[in-house]
């Protein structure tokens, strides 16, 4: 099965998988906030020209989707408030709009960052909590943006202090499934949708493993599946490896996920995550 997905006025043809890189404007990132920071002491500041290098690094290696994130969504995670994610966010997404001709994704449950994240050029919203704050479903309705809906247990915080499925693969699709009718309620069309299992929101290593293994029980859904395994404790609590020794357990899940229907990868490590990808499809090919 594949698709066409309409994110602002690109049609991001999914016949083959598609690339999404990571840019986290957040101190306690554990990729590449503090790589991408001013070198100042008094408060962070994300190095906008520092940005951009990583954006055209990106593309250069295949990347097709930038995701933009100023909220640390990881398990213990500290909230940020609106004002301070909005100044992370909005000035590298209007500089790579300005410098770049990229699909901007802004990962982000906030009515209010969605919306000025659009007005800034972004064309791809990427919610954790699939849209279920207040006004997110209207904004994203008044917009011609993608919207990527995400499976969470819990909250950022203490989502992997406990956790509890009776069937987990059935939980996690009848939520998916009420979120993609709740976006058809609000006159989102079905092209603009995506979703996302959620790997390592409110899962333990089982069951991420087993969402991984039954991903393509989600083609049900009839919309798009995105993938962030990137680096996770999914990967790390197996190999025993810190995050940036985790790039070949990461592609290893990779190839797994494409294999079972994953039609974009959100990554760190683009180049080799799209390296995996055309060696996937060719395979599938043959």
């Amino acid at each position: 099965m594949s698709f066409f997905l309409t994110a602002g006025k690109r049609q991001i043809d999914l016949s083959s998988p598609q690339c999404m890189g990571i840019i986290n404007a957040t101190p306690d990132s554990f990729s590449d906030g503090s790589e991408l920071v001013q070198n100042s002491k008094d408060r962070f500041t994300i190095d906008i020209d520092k940005v951009l290098r990583r954006a055209e690094s990106f593309l250069e290696q295949g990347a097709s989707i930038i995701d933009i994130g100023g909220e640390s969504t990881r398990p213990g995670a500290t909230e940020v408030s609106v004002t301070e994610e909005l100044n992370r966010v909005i000035p590298i997404i209007e500089a790579i709009r300005k410098n770049l001709d990229v699909c901007i994704s802004v990962d982000t449950s906030s009515a209010t960052v969605m919306s000025e994240a659009i007005k800034a050029g972004a064309e791809f919203i990427n919610d954790i909590r699939a849209l279920s704050h207040s006004e997110t479903l209207a904004v994203v309705a008044e917009s011609n943006a993608a919207v990527c809906l995400m499976h969470m247990q819990g909250q950022p915080r203490t989502m992997q202090r406990s956790y509890e499925y009776n069937d987990l693969i059935s939980e996690v699709y009848d939520f998916l499934e009420q979120r993609v009718a709740a976006c058809a309620q609000a006159k989102i069309d079905s092209t603009r949708l995506v979703i996302d299992v959620g790997f390592g929101f409110g899962k333990s290593l089982q069951h991420n493993y087993q969402l991984l293994k039954q991903l393509s029980h989600f083609k049900g859904l009839n919309v798009p599946i995105l993938v962030g395994i990137s680096r996770k404790s999914m990967i790390g609590g197996l190999i025993d490896r810190p995050p940036h020794e985790r790039v070949a357990g990461s592609i290893a899940a990779t190839v797994l996920a494409l294999e079972n229907g994953a039609q974009i990868v959100r990554t760190h490590d683009v180049a080799a995550t799209v390296d995996a990808i055309r060696v996937h499809s060719v395979y599938k090919q043959a």
